[in-house]
């Protein structure tokens, strides 16, 4: 870079001159470039901040647009989420749901056929019970009613067996009305033993809250 070499001004001949002027002038000069040089130099530490407060805001905007756009993914995951939990359980539901009603349509089932099953082997075993009970009637009949063989007796033997039946008959009323009388008694002695039981238990009653009642005041 070439520079131009000042030169001394020229002296006007015949002239006085004024050094203390020119130094003022020079003086005055500089003072107005270190003005214009301060002032360039303010000017552009002011654009400088600015720029810099623009930067800055324009950071902080794009960090907040960045946030605002990680928030709104993070909820449209969170939504997704959400959205898969709930059709999960909705799942898991109907599964148990169908699970269970398939569990009690077997159960049912075989409760149907354990009911059949049961049944018919309540109906097998009251017949059997009942040809059982029929059977044990039939051998006690005919140990008691044995057959009467009367067509090879005579006159006199059929009038003793009959009289031996007679007999037979009035033992058979006899045992029925101590048996009845027993029964009786026995209905008699549960009904006082129940009284007596009742009558027990009120006095106990009774007892217990006398206790309670002296205990309290």
């Amino acid at each position: 870079m070439c520079f131009n070499r000042p030169t001394a001004p020229k002296i006007p001949e015949g002239e006085k001159v004024d050094f203390d002027d020119i130094q003022k002038k020079r003086q005055n000069k500089d003072l107005v470039e270190l003005q214009s040089l301060i002032d360039a130099h303010f000017e552009c530490r002011k654009r400088e901040e600015e720029e810099l407060i623009a930067l800055k805001s324009r950071i902080e905007k794009r960090r907040a647009e960045r946030a605002e756009q990680q928030r709104i993914r993070a909820e449209q995951e969170k939504e997704r989420q959400a959205r898969r939990e709930a059709e999960r359980m909705r799942k898991e539901e109907a599964d148990l749901h169908r699970k269970a009603e398939d569990d009690a349509k077997k159960k049912s089932a075989l409760s149907s056929a354990g009911s059949g099953m049961t049944s018919h082997l309540q109906r097998v075993s009251k017949r059997g019970k009942k040809q059982t009970e029929r059977e044990k009637k039939k051998k006690v009949l005919a140990e008691r009613c044995k057959p009467l063989n009367v067509d090879e007796l005579s006159e006199d033997m059929l009038r003793e067996k009959a009289k031996e039946m007679w007999e037979w008959l009035h033992t058979l009323e006899e045992i029925k009305y101590d048996e009845c009388e027993k029964l009786k008694r026995q209905t008699y002695e549960v009904s006082d033993f129940k009284i007596l039981w009742a009558v027990l238990v009120v006095l106990h009653l009774k007892t217990t809250i006398c206790h309670l009642f002296i205990f309290t005041v």
